[in-house]
């Protein structure tokens, strides 16, 4: 009897918990995306502090989730907040012209030029005094999980938590899976390898845009469905502990 009556103490905390969950889902969900969408601007601010290992430790955990590279990422503490490659053709002063003054960085072989030899090096750089200290996510990514964050916000607003309904899924992959998709795939088949028409890199702006809207639209498409979904896991858990003789 004992043992039976831990067990049944078990589950009743377990569905308890669960049934916590369901209700406060939402809130849990916003502190992980907002921790998540922060540290990428933690690391570069240690690495100004001095405190290279907190920072390297970030930018390690971070690389599995991100290319990183120097070239597309968000700079912070330093001379501009972006630099882009030179076909970018954007007013900041090219990447390759600081390259130039940097041994870690190699000398691009051409204007089109992403080998291994140049996009590497470009990855592992994290920066320095003068060109300041680049986030653990490239300019695209941040924006993603800030829109995503900035959304879940937005859906936290009870006006718009009982109204809004999930995107319909068409409009998804137009509005949402369509920019992000078609720059990053255009600029993917116009290098190396495959070489399919000249070479093109996307502005950090419009690397910034697209992964904002993609991130909006996944808060749109994600935050309403996990709504539905938790209502109904709370209904079933209502129920069951109705039915063992608790008050939910």
């Amino acid at each position: 009897m004992p043992e039976a009556s831990t067990k049944q103490s078990w589950a009743l905390r377990a569905n308890l918990w669960v049934l916590s969950l369901t209700r406060h889902w939402l809130r849990v969900a916003l502190v992980i995306i907002g921790v998540f969408a922060t540290l990428p601007f933690v690391a570069p601010t240690l690495m100004k502090l001095g405190l290279t290992g907190p920072a390297s430790l970030l930018y390690i955990l971070y690389s599995p989730l991100c290319h990183q590279f120097a070239f597309r990422s968000i700079f912070l503490y330093g001379e501009q907040p972006f630099y882009p490659r030179a076909i970018a053709n954007t007013p900041y002063i090219p990447y390759e012209t600081y390259a130039l003054g940097l041994e870690e960085l190699p000398e691009a072989k051409s204007a089109d030029d992403f080998s291994v030899s140049f996009w590497m090096p470009a990855r592992a750089f994290v920066g320095n005094e003068q060109m300041g200290y680049k986030t653990t996510l490239c300019a695209r990514d941040v924006a993603i999980y800030l829109a995503l964050f900035s959304g879940g916000l937005i859906y936290a607003i009870p006006y718009v938590r009982r109204r809004l309904r999930p995107l319909p899924l068409w409009i998804y992959i137009i509005a949402g899976l369509g920019p992000i998709g078609l720059d990053g795939m255009s600029q993917l088949l116009s290098y190396e390898p495959f070489n399919w028409w000249p070479a093109r890199e996307t502005t950090p702006f419009f690397r910034i845009a697209t992964g904002a809207q993609f991130g909006l639209m996944n808060a749109w498409l994600i935050f309403p469905y996990l709504e539905l979904s938790m209502l109904d896991a709370r209904r079933d858990i209502e129920a069951k502990l109705r039915r063992a003789g608790f008050a939910a």
